[in-house]
């Protein structure tokens, strides 16, 4: 499995987009990896294939971001599946 083209920030929309939508398996991925405590440096480089010691501030931001979008779907973005 490659790894899927992604930003440095996840969107902060009050809607869910286009960018959500392709990347909904990453988020749950991440809510996995802090449901189990996963040191963020690792999750970082599995999941973005970003090495953290080489770019520290740049794999904070997307781990960050992106962990807080996934929350935001959790428990608000969802409602957008719920519509007819």
């Amino acid at each position: 499995m490659g790894i899927t083209a992604f930003d440095d920030h996840a969107p902060d929309a009050p809607h869910v987009t286009p960018y959500d939508e392709r990347h909904h398996h990453t988020y749950w991925r991440l809510l996995d990896a802090a449901e189990e405590k996963a040191d963020w440096q690792e999750v970082v480089r599995i999941i973005f294939g970003i090495d953290p010691a080489a770019e520290p501030g740049r794999a904070k931001t997307v781990h960050d971001t992106h962990l807080a979008r996934a929350r935001w779907m959790c428990e608000r973005g969802y409602r957008h599946y719920l519509q007819p």
